[in-house]
């Protein structure tokens, strides 16, 4: 809908009745159906796996409550969800106010669970009490079995609505809740396929943030059943070690720097390891929601790190007391750290819990720092003075590269007033309309110049080997003769200068071969943008090109009864539409190359007929680690998965 006004319109009676009755109410659990992105984000892929995720938590809450050890998730066939925990079970009795049971309750109405008050959980990771009665009213049906010791209890819904009564089906000495729920597919019209990998990465992720407790997920789909649990008695200990094992790094420590502590409103607890990479991994949660936004207990876990290492270092001598203190970005160079912080009424920016707002929670996590990271430095000098050394050195690269980006500005490497030479700019200078393709090789870019719509379209070739900014600090990409013609283009300059307001083309296309090399052209630019632009991801600026692979032509057309296949299937389709093997030719392109203009224009470059990935980053964690295979210091693991992954070249969700 445009939001344009028609200022004709602003002089016209209203006739329309508008009064009491105009105003709709949406009862129960409709306004949950009629809007379901205000209450799970979407209705795609990313909300399917958050329903699970709703019931999971109510059974982490068990758990953080102490009466729950073990949790089983269940894919089935047809994608229904069965979730069972070993719990208290949901309450079965009436309920003093709604005169239903109280399970009914907490599956129906909104705002309706044990996180509110007294009485209930006393830690939660849910926010607002409606997690179980969302998932009921996006299920084309859900049932819930609760054992109580006694009974078993179970009730049947569908679409939200109550079908059957709380019925006794057994006798048990078992306690615990399973829900079983099949997404509505009429409100989830993307996809309601679950992706195992998904919900392992996530169950994983709960699994190190409550130690002991065991999560088996079961994939019980087709034929080939697999399943996987996670049990760390490590807790983020043990993510801590998960994290670097990831990064192919070497420790700097032998053992994780744990840190802990609690009062009657709340505990938090952090792990920290110390990398030989470049690059910082700070995870942190609330009731272990990830807080992908941080919040007062990540804010304050970083100024006090800093502090600290700054007090160390000028109490031992490391840094004089006439010396600049180190920053916080010297300091997390090279750092993995996991805050985890559990609190009573937490306060979170939205639904969502992508940031904590309590700020006694902030005061909290710094004096533990302050204290207990102190006394460890002092209680490990040789593991301090090694994790100074470090940060020192972080800062004098960080001098470095402000005097590279100034030698480099005077060559006017980074000025916009002179842009690289290769570069064939388009004439509309209005960014939100034009696009760059940066392009692999002068010969795909000769085709593309030749092929583009010059009104917005620009051309920046690449040639030659680049720089793995993985193995690179930053006053090591100024003056680079790969990158440096990239950064000059785009005109947001990197790190300390970079200033997306300053971006020339709001579309940059990496368009390079379908095949191996290609690949790599593709992943050390994502590496690139991801280490040092990231707003141009997060922003949704960074597209990849899908050039065809192949060309199918019927015989005896002279050419014009053609297709272009993008994959080995769409070729063997094309073929049998023209008539079998021995009717057509069929052209591989190996390279942008071989395409004249016209061609490259018509597959690749045109509005109306190319097909594009948009790049995002919704998980920074599995897009870095996708990275620091691909990039780092091992080379059969990069070469597997880049031979395995020569179109799909990252973990990013594109």
């Amino acid at each position: 809908m445009s939001n344009e006004i028609n200022a004709t319109n602003l002089n016209t009676p209203i006739t329309e009745k508008y009064d009491e009755s105009s105003i709709q109410v949406l009862e129960g659990l409709e306004a949950v159906r009629k809007r379901p992105g205000m209450y799970i984000g979407s209705t795609g892929e990313r909300g399917l796996h958050h329903l699970v995720y709703e019931i999971v938590d109510n059974a982490i809450d068990e758990a953080l409550a102490g009466y729950c050890t073990h949790i089983e998730v269940d894919i089935l066939e047809g994608d229904i969800i069965r979730v069972a925990d070993n719990g208290r079970g949901v309450p079965v009795g009436m309920h003093p106010k709604m005169g239903i049971p109280t399970v009914e309750v907490v599956y129906t109405i909104l705002h309706a669970g044990g996180k509110f008050g007294d009485g209930g959980y006393k830690v939660a990771g849910g926010l607002h009490g409606v997690g179980a009665s969302v998932v009921n009213a996006l299920s084309e049906y859900l049932e819930v079995v609760v054992r109580n010791g006694e009974n078993i209890y179970r009730q049947r819904y569908e679409r939200g609505k109550t079908v059957t009564p709380l019925d006794i089906i057994g006798k048990t000495n078992e306690t615990g809740t399973t829900v079983t729920f099949k997404p509505d597919p009429t409100l989830f019209t993307d996809t309601t396929v679950y992706d195992f990998d998904i919900l392992a990465k996530r169950l994983q992720e709960q699994s190190f943030l409550n130690a002991g407790i065991k999560i088996t997920l079961s994939d019980l789909r087709g034929e080939e059943e697999k399943s996987q649990t996670f049990h760390y008695e490590g807790g983020i200990r043990s993510y801590c070690e998960y994290l670097l094992s990831g990064k192919k790094k070497d420790p700097l420590h032998d053992d994780v720097i744990y840190m802990s502590t609690a009062n009657d409103k709340g505990s938090a607890e952090i792990a920290i390891q110390f990398n030989t990479g470049y690059d910082t991994n700070i995870i942190s949660f609330a009731n272990t929601m990830h807080t992908i936004d941080g919040g007062t207990h990540e804010s304050a876990f970083k100024t006090a790190v800093t502090r600290v290492i700054n007090s160390y270092a000028k109490k031992f001598k490391f840094l004089k007391e006439s010396d600049t203190n180190l920053r916080g970005e010297d300091v997390q160079e090279g750092m993995i750290a996991v805050v985890s912080v559990k609190l009573e009424d937490a306060q979170f920016e939205s639904q969502t819990k992508a940031k904590l707002g309590n700020t006694w929670m902030g005061t909290m996590v710094s004096q533990m720092i302050g204290e207990q990271l102190m006394d460890y430095l002092e209680n490990n000098p040789a593991v301090a003075k090694i994790i100074i050394n470090k940060t020192i050195a972080s800062a004098t690269a960080r001098e470095a590269a402000q005097k590279a980006r100034e030698v480099s500005r005077k060559k006017d490497g980074l000025s916009r007033a002179r842009m690289p030479d290769k570069l064939t700019d388009c004439i509309s200078d209005d960014a939100t309309k034009t696009e760059i393709y940066i392009v692999e090789g002068d010969s795909a870019g000769g085709s593309a110049c030749d092929g583009r719509n010059k009104t917005y379209q620009a051309i920046l070739p690449l040639w030659g080997k680049m720089l793995n900014v993985e193995k690179a600090r930053i006053d090591k990409v100024y003056g680079n003769d790969k990158l440096t013609p990239v950064v000059t283009s785009l005109g947001t300059g990197i790190g300390d200068d970079f200033n997306i307001e300053k971006l020339r083309y709001h579309k940059i296309i990496i368009m390079a071969d379908a095949d191996v090399d290609g690949a790599h052209i593709r992943t050390l630019l994502l590496t690139f943008f991801f280490r040092y632009m990231p707003a141009l991801i997060e922003e949704g600026h960074i597209f990849l090109a899908q050039p065809p692979l192949f060309k199918v032509t019927a015989k005896g057309s002279k050419g014009k009864n053609f297709r272009y296949a993008f994959s080995d299937e769409e070729r063997d389709t094309f073929i049998a539409e023209l008539g079998g093997s021995e009717k057509v030719d069929v052209q591989r392109y190996k390279g942008l190359g071989e395409m004249d203009p016209e061609q490259l224009w018509e597959t690749t470059m045109d509005p109306q007929t190319r097909t594009m990935l948009k790049v995002t980053m919704e998980d920074a964690e599995l897009a870095d680690a996708a990275f620091t295979l691909l990039m780092g210091d091992e080379v059969e693991p990069r070469r597997k998965f880049i031979e395995d992954n020569a179109l799909n070249v990252t973990n990013l969700d594109i």
